[in-house]
């Protein structure tokens, strides 16, 4: 039986230490590597032989979307699952485009995360079946689309590209607690509670 050699990526140790203790006992999925952010794991794909990579989306200094580009221009051949909390229809569909090769939510049983990475390795995708009924729902027609300021885009995007405020703050010089103000506006104007919620905001209206 050939090898899986896995490389898991989230900001939340917890998370990489339960995924670990969940694939212990398959005999061919080998956890070679971990990391806690996109820019770690792409540093980590151009050292070691991967052949899935299992990623979350919401992640400090590189988030999930912006790691998979890269990995699609620099690995291509590196295999995709998001293992996430959000079952939004309009950020699965944008990771597909971008070349997921499945989708996971974070509340999936052992056998189905086990399940995934197998089929998911030998060329096949996978979605999950709360992922698959997601994407089946009609979309709102009275979906909320606000108008933002030029200074709110500007900063929704760099949030998107995976800036933190700190960084936010030094390229538009402004202090990181203005921009975490610009940040807590948005997410009141926009409804949506997490970051997971803006970068879905913005890839679904052309902002990022």
């Amino acid at each position: 039986m050939s090898r899986i050699n896995v490389l898991l990526t989230d900001d939340h140790q917890i998370i990489i230490d339960g995924l670990k203790s969940l694939l212990k006992n398959s005999d061919e999925i080998i956890v070679a590597a971990e990391a806690n952010n996109g820019r770690e794991a792409l540093r980590i794909l151009g050292l070691l032989s991967i052949d899935v990579l299992l990623m979350d989306i919401d992640m400090p200094v590189m988030n999930g979307i912006e790691a998979l580009k890269e990995i699609r221009k620099q690995f291509r051949d590196v295999k995709v699952i998001i293992l996430s909390m959000h079952n939004e229809a309009g950020m699965i569909k944008s990771l597909i485009d971008l070349g997921a090769n499945g989708y996971l939510l974070k509340s999936c049983s052992q056998d189905e995360l086990i399940g995934a990475i197998r089929k998911v390795a030998s060329g096949q995708s996978y979605f999950s079946t709360d992922v698959t009924l997601a994407l089946l729902k009609p979309a709102n027609p009275e979906q909320k689309n606000e108008i933002l300021t030029e200074r709110e885009t500007e900063i929704l995007k760099l949030i998107a590209a995976g800036f933190s405020n700190k960084e936010i703050g030094d390229q538009l010089y402004i202090s990181h607690r203005t921009v975490d103000t610009h940040r807590t506006n948005l997410m009141k104007k926009l409804d949506v509670s997490n970051i997971a919620g803006l970068i879905s905001y913005a890839i679904k209206n052309g902002i990022f």
